[in-house]
């Protein structure tokens, strides 16, 4: 499955996207991959800072809805306001919701209703498709 560039505010070619990402950046954002658990070092970051789009520098996340899943990826319980987008994946004999940056279209991960309070959400990323920011310090 492939994301229509039409809807996003950032649309590239296929050929651009694979200039501008790795081969697992490319695989992941662009053709709905996923990338083994345990394998981000971003899943056991727990500085101050912000999640953005590895694709297009969208901030998604902040550090303060960060939590230890236990799952082996980054995972949240709630995007900054208006950062990502959701639709229905039916893949593997299941359905989930599939969570994308909403300014590119980089399929991001998934959400689940198993996560912690406030939201009982638990947004369960790809550490490929997110480049953290440090909180700059005063």
């Amino acid at each position: 499955m492939t994301i229509s560039n039409s809807e996003f505010k950032v649309n590239k070619s296929e050929e651009e996207w694979k200039q501008l990402l790795t081969p697992e950046q490319f695989q992941v954002l662009r053709k709905h991959g996923t990338e083994r658990a345990g394998t981000s070092p971003l899943d056991k970051n727990y500085d101050e800072g912000t999640y953005i789009c590895s694709g297009c520098g969208q901030p998604l996340f902040t550090s303060e809805t960060k939590f230890n899943s236990g799952t082996g990826w980054p995972s949240f319980y709630a995007p900054i306001e208006g950062a990502i987008e959701t639709s229905v994946d039916k893949k593997l004999f299941m359905t989930r919701i599939e969570v994308h940056c909403s300014n590119c279209g980089g399929h991001l991960g998934h959400v689940f209703p198993d996560g912690p309070k406030p939201t009982g959400q638990r947004y369960c990323m790809n550490g490929v498709s997110l480049e953290f920011q440090p909180k700059e310090s005063a």
